[in-house]
């Protein structure tokens, strides 16, 4: 697997779309990140990291309903989006959320800008 981030916001995609409450994936510390800031923003009930065996850890993701609308990867590995705190896009006006990898960790567009760092743009979420 090339990009295990896009391989986790398609499974969250395709689970919402499926109409299923909630989503398992592999874990990784970017993707408890990446769900962390999900939780703190809103846009899912909870995350829990479940290690069924030494090598088997997954991360369990409960939705909300009608929550996450749309969700779409900014930064790819054949091409990285970075940007300085003042030039971080605004998501639909701000009504979305850029999650970006910062020196500060994994954070939201709004915290990213409150703290004055930039990083690169991981995904929107609208």
């Amino acid at each position: 697997m090339t990009d295990p981030i896009a391989d986790m916001l398609t499974r969250i995609r395709n689970a919402i779309r499926a109409g299923h409450d909630r989503v398992e994936f592999p874990a990784s510390r970017a993707k408890a990140g990446l769900c962390k800031v999900l939780k703190d923003e809103g846009y899912i009930r909870s995350f829990k990291i479940i290690a069924k065996s030494k090598n088997d850890i997954k991360i369990k993701v409960l939705f909300k309903e009608d929550a996450i609308i749309g969700l779409e990867r900014i930064s790819k590995p054949g091409l990285r989006r970075y940007t300085g705190y003042a030039d971080i896009p605004r998501v639909i006006s701000g009504l979305g959320t850029a999650i970006v990898s910062t020196s500060k960790g994994i954070i939201s567009d709004r915290e990213a800008k409150k703290l004055k760092v930039g990083g690169e743009i991981l995904c929107n979420v609208w």
